[in-house]
């Protein structure tokens, strides 16, 4: 049987050969997954933060980033900014509910616990937010933020991670 009906995916860390694709899995998902709750102006605004590719390889590689790879091919990418911010976490729309996000998130969760981060903090979009919420993050305020001239409104979260140490 050579039809894998999960597939496998791996993770590692951020190569700035990575920049040109995840610039397009950061593209693609927001604009397929996010047209729910953004405008088609609001998503193009959103995307325009990569348009940069070497400005978006810059930021990405100043910060704690972790692709997911499936069959060695980028499908997803997280990122910590400083000890306890998730700043980025998007995955191809191809591979959407099938654990990549999770993944990703369980990983820099282990990360920063393990640095002896207390709380992690992300600002979701409103797509996004129901998908930490269910790993137990919390809604902490309502954000508007203004890119290129459009308002995005976005959900700050936290979660208390583990003490370091612990039973695992």
């Amino acid at each position: 049987m050579s039809a894998q009906a999960h597939p496998k995916f791996a993770m590692r860390p951020y190569l700035p050969d990575d920049a040109a694709l995840l610039r397009e899995i950061f593209r693609d998902s927001i604009e397929e997954l996010t047209a729910d709750d953004y405008t088609p102006a609001q998503q193009e605004a959103w995307a325009s933060a990569a348009d940069d590719e070497q400005a978006f390889g810059k930021k990405l590689g100043s910060q704690l980033t972790l692709v997911a790879t499936m069959e060695g091919s980028p499908v997803g990418f997280a990122s910590l900014a400083g000890p306890d911010k998730i700043d980025m976490l998007y995955v191809h729309p191809a591979v959407a509910g099938h654990g990549v996000g999770a993944m990703l998130a369980d990983a820099l969760e282990k990360l920063a616990g393990g640095r002896g981060t207390a709380k992690l903090t992300v600002d979701a979009s409103d797509s996004a937010r129901g998908f930490f919420e269910k790993r137990g993050y919390v809604a902490q305020q309502r954000n508007t933020v203004s890119i290129n001239d459009e308002w995005l409104a976005n959900t700050t979260l936290a979660k208390q991670l583990a003490a370091k140490g612990g039973a695992a």
